[in-house]
């Protein structure tokens, strides 16, 4: 996918994806991951999603990677927080106390730059890229974060009624891109209310991969 749509919906502040609140699966789930507090968890493609200050506020250090600047200067303006900024590479990182975001495209990111992980939060990366993409991205996450356990949040719907992103991606899918390296286990499956953008039904998986 073209990164100029991305940064054209962030620049336009066209950004109905964005919730104004933590994911209710995130809080009721995330739990399972039996992580220490004090853990790295990695949020790829994180916006300035809510979900980042739930895992700050539950005591988790937090490292994200998202393509669009404003995206990151907008969410630790929310936190009311000046983070520093420097250039590592072809990327650019802010970080503050207890959180670091790399700013560009992900698959600049290496495991060298990224650091240690300790768990992934994957609500809005898996589902925001086409089909054409999602190999590349789910084995260039595995690589970057050796196979770190993860917490995946994915739509489905039928995808002829409605084209993404978000994009459908079945239970067949997830297998896919993590059956060979991960025990796979649905935490939970529930309707969106009012459908997918309000045009067509959906669901909500929740995935714990470990």
């Amino acid at each position: 996918m073209d990164p100029k749509f991305w940064h054209d919906k962030w620049e336009q502040l066209d950004i109905a994806f964005h919730q104004d609140a933590a994911h209710v699966m995130l809080a009721a789930h995330f739990d399972r991951l039996a992580l220490a507090r004090g853990s790295r968890v990695f949020v790829p493609l994180c916006g300035k999603s809510l979900d980042m200050a739930w895992l700050l506020g539950q005591g988790y250090r937090v490292v994200g990677a998202e393509l669009s600047e404003i995206a990151v200067r907008q969410f630790f303006e929310g936190l009311d927080v000046t983070p520093a900024i420097s250039e590592v590479g072809d990327l650019i990182l802010y970080s503050a106390e207890g959180i670091d975001i790399f700013v560009g495209d992900i698959f600049d990111l290496t495991s060298g730059l990224l650091g240690q992980v300790d768990a992934i939060y994957d609500r809005a990366a898996l589902v925001a890229l086409p089909k054409e993409m999602r190999q590349k991205y789910s084995a260039h996450l595995r690589s970057i974060t050796n196979t770190a356990p993860q917490f995946l949040i994915v739509f489905v719907y039928d995808q002829s009624l409605q084209d993404g992103p978000p994009f459908s991606l079945s239970d067949e899918e997830v297998a896919q891109h993590y059956g060979k390296t991960y025990e796979i286990e649905l935490l939970e499956s529930t309707d969106v209310p009012g459908g997918l953008k309000g045009l067509c039904p959906a669901v909500e998986n929740a995935w714990l991969l470990k």
